[in-house]
This record gives C-alpha cells, sequence and structure tokens, in this order.
C-alpha cells in the first residue's frame, strides 16, 4: 500500500501543473460566461428603459394635445394614447422592479381619465404624475447600470 501511496503523490506533484491550469480555465470560463449573461441584461434594460423614456414622452405629449389644445382627433387622439400606452406595458415587462407594477399603475390611470382627459385637470394631473413616476424610475434605472 505505501507504494501506490508514493505513485500517487508523485503523479499529483508531476501533474500539478497541468490541474492548476485546468482549474484557472474552469473558473475563467465561468466568470466570463457570468459577466456576458449581466452584460446582456444590462443592455436589454438600457434599450427597453431608453426606449419607455420615449414613449413615456409621446403619451405625455397626446395627454398634453387632448388637454389643453382639445385635439382629440390628431395630435391628442386618445387611440394613439392607448396604442404609446400598450408599448409602455409591453417594454416595462422586461425592466426589473418596480417598472412593471408601475407600468400597470399608468395603465389604470389612463383608463379611468382618458375620456376625462380634456375637461379635467385631475385626470390630467393623475396620468401625468404616473408618467412622471414611471419617468424617474426609468432613468434611476439608467443610472444603477453598470
Amino acid at each position: 500500500m505505501p507504494s501506490i501511496e508514493k505513485t500517487l503523490l508523485q503523479q499529483l506533484q508531476t501533474n500539478l501543473l497541468a490541474i492548476i491550469s485546468l482549474i484557472v480555465a474552469l473558473s475563467s470560463l465561468s466568470y466570463n460566461t457570468w459577466r456576458n449573461e449581466q452584460t446582456e441584461a444590462n443592455r436589454n434594460q438600457r434599450t427597453a428603459a431608453f426606449e419607455m423614456i420615449h414613449k413615456l414622452n409621446e403619451l405625455q405629449e397626446i395627454t398634453f394635445y387632448l388637454h389643453y389644445d382639445k385635439d382629440i382627433n390628431n395630435k391628442g387622439n386618445p387611440r394613439r394614447g392607448w396604442i404609446t400606452l400598450l408599448t409602455i406595458k409591453d417594454l416595462a415587462q422586461i425592466m426589473q422592479d418596480p417598472i412593471p407594477e408601475q407600468a400597470k399603475n399608468l395603465g389604470f390611470a389612463w383608463q379611468e381619465s382618458w375620456e376625462s382627459l380634456e375637461n379635467d385637470k385631475l385626470s390630467l394631473d393623475r396620468v401625468t404624475n404616473e408618467i412622471d413616476l414611471l419617468r424617474h424610475t426609468s432613468l434611476n434605472v439608467l443610472a444603477t447600470l453598470k
């Protein structure tokens, strides 16, 4: 038995460099894979956040045209608001919390307010506040990405 142990010890010493190289290679591969996944997730968040901000500004514009200019047939058309809102809600699904929940809240605010936006300041404030909250949160997400 002592000769087998000596042989294993000798083999370990002989192959120590190969074993260390294998450990370094596996750990490097693991880190690289994790880093690539993290980078892709950040890229998706960044792209979605920029597009979200763009669509929020579009919804804000529609809201203002509807309320202040009473332009219900063109730039303030509520159907354009619904389409923009649907895009916002879709984008929110790939973003981190609390954005999906805030997008739902914006949807509820729009649903309850779009018919009275033309004349009701409280409806305007409700929709605008939800837009501002979602915009602010999206900007915070952008600021925290690495």
